[in-house]
């Protein structure tokens, strides 16, 4: 699924958002570059892998470094469905007074692509299956 048509070439939009197929992992494109697994996306700074293999193994550590990015926003896509993550694993986050928002990956990109490109400090955390 087609996302965004990059106008802005300093931005790190998701330009396409790809299902698994033929023997591909899902992925998500930024700047022509496919991403699996779980990537962290800002919109001034190249993607990054986020450590995390699946959603099972999510714990403190992945928002800790989450916070040294010192969004506004956070947003966490959870992969094909909507999971919602224990509030003490994001405490730091929300003792720092940064929103974080449990979306499904689809959902996360698309509202990434909004607030990116309205200049906001969001960050978006994606587990993608």
């Amino acid at each position: 699924m087609k996302l965004h048509l990059q106008k802005d070439h300093e931005l790190y939009l998701v330009g396409a958002i790809e299902p698994a197929a033929d023997g591909r992992p899902a992925s998500v494109t930024v700047r022509g570059q496919r991403w699996s697994g779980a990537v962290v996306l800002q919109a001034r700074a190249a993607p990054a892998a986020w450590p995390l293999t699946g959603w099972g193994e999510l714990a403190e550590r992945h928002f800790d470094a989450l916070l040294a990015l010192q969004p506004d926003v956070v947003l966490v896509g959870t992969g094909l469905r909507q999971r919602f993550a224990h509030p003490r694993l994001y405490a730091a986050l929300s003792a720092a007074q940064i929103g974080v928002d449990f979306m499904d990956t689809a959902a996360a990109c698309r509202t990434y692509n909004i607030l990116a490109g309205e200049d906001r400090a969001v960050v978006a955390a994606l587990l993608v299956e």
